[in-house]
């Protein structure tokens, strides 16, 4: 099985549908064993299917729907889910810090080649002279560690290139301010006379400037068309780098740059 990466470089916040809803917050998808944000492959597969404007070919890479047949058929091309790699946080000191975390860097890097060991928490292209000022967090210059390969780590991109300063914190403390940096916005609904109606609720969504990753390969059925199928769909990202995927697209929501792993 071939396995390879493409990247979403977020454009505006994005949100996908989770599968509760608690009190008056609309959640976005979470993964069940860690509980942080993640794009499931339906959202990134539909999304990308719908790019592709030949029938024939588009049936090929992804199979068939029942609108199209009366037989469903499996495609050439797997999708995994989309995962976090780096994310944004407000900090005092320095503006903006991308954060990311061991486990966060591990899960990405099992099938990158010549990758340097991964980096302990607290480790920072930052000055580890200063503290560093989080969204309610500090962390203090005594558990700072220099890091010189960081570029090793974040993807080569013309939009990656804002993305200067880093920090690696430990699992559970990475995690917890993924969870206090989501956007949340408050949504109300108006009646004909422009007056509430019924209360309010909450949306989340991934911040922009969010790096995040998903798998993709060939499947078993790619059997003697995997070479043309691998091309068309390489052709297919490369000619739509730009995707909205999630809801609220009138607003200028869930709007992605995508590009294949180099």
């Amino acid at each position: 099985m071939t396995y390879n990466y493409a990247y979403l470089y977020l454009l505006s916040p994005l949100h996908t549908g989770g599968t509760t809803q608690e009190g008056n917050l609309l959640g976005i998808a979470r993964e069940s064993h860690t509980n942080l944000p993640y794009l499931p492959s339906s959202s990134i597969r539909g999304r990308i299917r719908a790019s592709e404007g030949d029938t024939t070919k588009r049936n090929r890479l992804f199979g068939t729907t029942l609108e199209e047949s009366s037989t469903l058929e499996q495609g050439d091309i797997w999708i995994g889910d989309g995962s976090l790699l780096w994310l944004p946080v407000p900090s005092l000191s320095h503006g903006i810090v991308w954060i990311s975390s061991p486990m966060l860097l591990r899960r990405w890097g099992r099938f990158q080649e010549s990758l340097p060991e991964i980096p302990e928490a607290y480790s920072t292209n930052l000055d580890t002279d200063k503290p560093i000022y989080l969204k309610d967090a500090i962390i203090k210059p005594n558990h700072l560690r220099a890091w010189s390969d960081w570029e090793h780590f974040m993807p080569e991109h013309t939009q990656t290139q804002m993305i200067e300063r880093v920090l690696i914190l430990p699992d559970q403390h990475c995690s917890t301010l993924i969870q206090m940096s989501l956007w949340r916005q408050v949504k109300i609904k108006l009646d004909q006379h422009k007056s509430v109606d019924g209360g309010f609720r909450y949306e989340e969504a991934i911040p922009p400037d969010t790096l995040m990753y998903f798998p993709w390969g060939l499947t078993a059925k790619a059997n003697g068309t995997a070479e043309q199928s691998e091309s068309d769909f390489k052709q297919l990202i490369e000619s739509h780098e730009l995707l909205q995927i999630g809801g609220q697209e009138s607003l200028g929501r869930g709007f992605v740059q995508q590009w294949l792993d180099s």
